[in-house]
């Protein structure tokens, strides 16, 4: 399954708010939601999911592994502890959330391991976030490319990574960006504001279609319904 071109983003929601807003965004018709163990909200999107009554085969979720849990010996142990708070046997996409901190973790150990996880069902894809050009290079030696679904950077209109994007292009890797909205503080660029006036858009609506006009899968959160 490929990665949906649009999904919810979750990062800083927690408890009532996380389940509110997962919940809002799956009645619009959200069908992939983006999570991660250090969000520290599993359990609560795993809740809203539960409640919501979509099932689960219409539904994409990803997670991401946390710097603490990168060795072979705790990658898959932590990776089943989400799938438990999440009430899934499976996710689809599970991401090293950053690498390891002065490469404590090797990154053939950690992306060995997190094939492994692959192999074993827990999760259809494996793939990157916040990885650079030497560190997607280290990634594809330990597992091939084929098995490395996307690189989830920070892009925006600001802030575009355009070396880290045509590198992974090249090598097949597919691009999620986050913080597409540059912390909020595009929505108020006045260049956007005049071509969103133009095209009786919303700012947010503007650079989301430039993101995925590039290629991008997008993952914006809002707590508002009106947003979503």
């Amino acid at each position: 399954m490929a990665i949906p071109a649009f999904g919810l983003g979750t990062f800083r929601l927690k408890d009532d708010v996380v389940i509110s807003s997962v919940k809002t965004a799956l009645e619009l018709g959200y069908r992939a939601i983006d999570t991660a163990q250090i969000y520290d909200n599993e359990a609560a999107v795993g809740q809203a999911i539960a409640e919501s009554g979509v099932p689960r085969h219409e539904l994409y979720i990803t997670t991401k592994i946390w710097i603490e849990n990168l060795s072979k010996d705790k990658l898959i142990p932590s990776l089943q502890e989400s799938l438990q708070k999440l009430r899934t046997d499976y996710v689809d996409l599970t991401l090293i959330h950053w690498p390891s901190p002065n490469d404590e973790v090797s990154v053939e150990e950690f992306m060995q391991a997190l094939l492994e996880a692959k192999k074993q069902g827990l999760t259809r894809e494996i793939g990157i976030s916040n990885f650079t050009i030497p560190l997607m290079e280290k990634a594809i030696a330990a597992v091939g490319a084929e098995n490395i679904a996307t690189n989830q950077i920070e892009l925006s209109p600001y802030l575009q990574n355009r070396k880290v994007v045509a590198w992974a292009k090249q090598h097949g890797i597919h691009i999620t960006s986050y913080m597409t909205l540059a912390y909020g503080k595009a929505l108020k660029d006045e260049v956007i504001a005049r071509i969103a006036a133009k095209h009786n858009a919303t700012p947010a609506q503007v650079i989301l279609a430039w993101a995925m006009g590039e290629g991008y899968s997008v993952i914006p959160s809002s707590t508002k319904r009106k947003n979503l």
